[in-house]
């Protein structure tokens, strides 16, 4: 069984970590090992996260709500919970697994949203599942399009952050910013545990 580290104890890898960085950062080295200081970086980075992994965890213990940490975070209490929360499988009883599973979901979900953006749909439904290869047909398609366009206009591109991935329950799923001309949308790819499409939207850039 893994044995977490206290929060004190990370705190003070972080403090340390923090530390080394800007003594560094005060006397810039020479160009090679600015690579030493990437890594130092990154390091920090990570236990920074797992001090605020920490953190939520000691403050929902305590009785605070995701509404309340979300506002904190400047998220929906639902993105909170999807990024800190330790859901319970109601089949099992036991915490689920949010480690994301499929590690092309990125590539894959971005390359069918391409597909089915530019009409491509033969070859978008190769990768759909049995319900949606049924309930997805052009002419939802089209009116899924069109009630975006009335909404921001045309589809101007991809957007420049980078794909969001994540585990929930059963599905991998990817969120993919698109830039429209009055507005900023994200696509949402769920991939089932057969590396299926479970579910494609294209969603508010706001949505959790």
């Amino acid at each position: 069984m893994e044995v977490r580290e206290s929060l004190a104890s990370v705190s003070s890898q972080l403090a340390r970590g923090a530390s080394d960085l800007a003594q560094q950062l005060a006397s810039p080295p020479a160009a090679p090992a600015y690579l030493d200081l990437i890594r130092c970086a990154q390091v920090t980075q990570e236990l920074a996260q797992q001090v605020l992994e920490r953190c939520v965890q000691r403050s929902r213990d305590a009785g605070h709500t995701w509404q309340e940490i979300g506002d904190l975070l400047g998220v929906t209490r639902q993105a909170a919970f999807q990024r800190f929360g330790k859901p319970i499988d109601p089949r099992t009883g036991k915490p689920m697994d949010k480690s994301v599973r499929m590690t092309d979901a990125p590539e894959r979900a971005r390359s069918i949203v391409t597909d089915v953006l530019e009409g491509r749909m033969d070859t978008a439904r190769k990768s759909f599942n049995p319900q949606v290869l049924t309930a997805f047909t052009e002419q939802v398609r089209g009116e899924a399009l069109a009630t975006v366009a009335g909404l921001v206009g045309e589809f101007e591109g991809f957007g420049s952050a980078d794909p969001v991935v994540r585990q929930i329950g059963d599905h991998t799923v990817v969120d993919i910013p698109l830039r429209y001309e009055a507005g900023d949308m994200k696509a949402r790819v769920a991939f089932d545990t057969n590396e299926k499409v479970a579910g494609l939207f294209i969603l508010a850039s706001e949505t959790a």
